[in-house]
């Protein structure tokens, strides 16, 4: 577990998985990414998520209020897949529910998440991708001091054959 001013962030439990699906089910929580998944999808990104803490000692933490009321996800994920456009990596991201938008959790939660992975972990090399529209996500990287990488942009195929624009960020140590 982490802890911030504000925030818990912890491993992920069962108790998570219906919080963690309703955020994935709302609209404009997903906008970005090609719309809402399923409770069977966002079940399967929840054990993506467990078993790349067992493999690699690092993934997204379940973040939570100092009540335990889950507010989203953020962390540095193993990206290693060979088939990613970016190749093997580390991906720091976040997300969260539309009523925690705007208080500043996403930063927050990032940084911590940034810290424990550099500092305890020793990661180095982190990137962060979002879309051209995505300015809420493209604001919190300007605050965690990421630099855009404009010549590691790249685009992927999403749901339905959908393409996605990915502007790639990095973690500047």
């Amino acid at each position: 577990m982490i802890e911030t001013e504000r925030l818990k962030l912890v491993a992920w439990q069962d108790r998570h998985l219906d919080a963690f699906a309703e955020m994935h089910a709302d609209a404009q929580v997903m906008a970005d990414l090609g719309g809402p998944i399923d409770m069977c999808e966002s079940r399967r990104k929840l054990d993506r998520y467990r078993e790349a803490f067992r493999e690699y000692g690092v993934a997204r933490w379940a973040v939570e209020d100092r009540d335990g009321a889950f507010l989203g996800y953020a962390g540095v994920m193993p990206r290693m897949s060979p088939g990613h456009p970016l190749g093997e990596h580390f991906e720091i991201g976040w997300r969260f529910v539309r009523s925690a938008w705007g208080n500043g959790y996403a930063t927050e939660s990032a940084r911590a998440s940034l810290d424990h992975a550099v500092d305890t972990l020793g990661l180095a090399d982190i990137l962060a991708y979002t879309s051209a529209e995505n300015l809420r996500s493209q604001s919190v990287m300007k605050k965690l001091g990421m630099v855009r990488c404009p010549k590691r942009d790249f685009v992927q195929e999403i749901a339905h054959g959908a393409q996605w624009h990915g502007l790639v960020w990095r973690v500047v140590s």
